[in-house]
């Protein structure tokens, strides 16, 4: 049994994409600017990777709408996992985005260039640090709301452009005012490696999501604890469990008394999936009653990593 979205949820989504979006544009303006006023290759680094966060953050702005369609004759299971291939998108972007910028702060390492306007492109990076920090708060609050996996990716990489923009700022100063221009190229390189180890972060998130890596441990237990909270159910197996967007599956087979009518063990079976809903408010239930002593074995042992059968005490 599935809960579906609430248009609040969905709401907090759409609301904070549509703002990743418009300042990400506000960003590539005003980096662009203090770009050619500059020629600062830390600049340049930080409005290269805001291009790139706007064909990102256009990428979360369609996945989040499409991710929240309901289930249809061709997917069956949803369209949660359109959020985990957003994400994918993302990190190959970042990757680009750092062997460019990498690229070019290595060669002006060796061929150092003066950084003029200094004064216009640092207030420009603290502008867009104070809009970069403004908009990863807005959302982690969307977050919080909705554990949209695709804002995650979104606010990763926004995350990092913040801390990457101190940086920034440190390397545009230094060029600017201490006449170091190879610092202004060094804190580009450092930009392009903080990315580099950003991406492959996302990379393997959402690698886990398509792949139908199992849920934490701690929420397997806590799932199997909600589930054996009734002393009619003797025991839990097959439990397999897998995250697609937001929603969390979970398939479980458990041991009930043969003698119980089928009512009762419905009846059972459905005040576990409303414990488990009380945890995880998300998540897509299904749950199959053995009768105790006589479970039929469906695949073979160990194909979820940590699985193995609990039983109540």
């Amino acid at each position: 049994m599935t809960p579906p979205a609430s248009d609040d949820v969905q709401l907090a989504t759409r609301s904070v994409t549509r703002l990743s979006v418009g300042v990400a544009v506000v960003l590539i303006a005003l980096k662009a600017f203090a770009l050619g006023a500059s020629g600062s290759v830390a600049i340049m680094a930080s409005l290269t990777d805001s291009a790139l966060d706007l064909i990102a953050s256009l990428t979360t702005f369609f996945a989040v709408r499409w991710a929240a369609a309901p289930p249809d004759a061709q997917h069956r299971h949803g369209h949660g996992k359109g959020e985990a291939m957003a994400a994918l998108v993302q990190s190959g972007l970042i990757f680009a985005s750092a062997l460019f910028i990498g690229w070019e702060a290595v060669l002006r390492i060796f061929d150092p260039r003066p950084v003029s306007a200094g004064y216009w492109a640092v207030m420009v990076v603290l502008i867009s640090i104070a809009l970069t920090g403004w908009l990863v708060w807005m959302q982690d609050r969307a977050i919080k709301r909705s554990g949209s996996m695709a804002v995650k990716a979104d606010r990763a990489h926004y995350a990092a452009d913040l801390a990457a923009g101190v940086v920034v700022l440190i390397g545009v100063a230094s060029g600017a005012f201490l006449a170091a221009p190879g610092l202004d190229a060094a804190a580009g390189l450092i930009v392009a490696v903080w990315l580099f180890w950003g991406a492959l972060t996302l990379l393997k998130e959402a690698a886990d999501h398509l792949l139908d890596r199992a849920v934490p441990d701690t929420d397997r237990i806590a799932i199997t604890t909600a589930v054996l909270a009734d002393p009619r159910i003797s025991g839990v197996h097959q439990l397999r469990s897998r995250m697609a967007g937001s929603v969390m599956s979970v398939q479980m087979h458990v041991d009930l008394e043969p003698s119980l009518t089928l009512e009762q063990a419905h009846d059972i079976v459905v005040g576990a999936e409303q414990r488990i809903l009380e945890a995880f408010p998300r998540a897509d239930i299904l749950i199959h009653a053995d009768p105790r002593g006589r479970a039929e074995v469906h695949a073979e042992p160990g194909e979820e990593s940590g699985e193995e059968s609990c039983e109540s005490a």
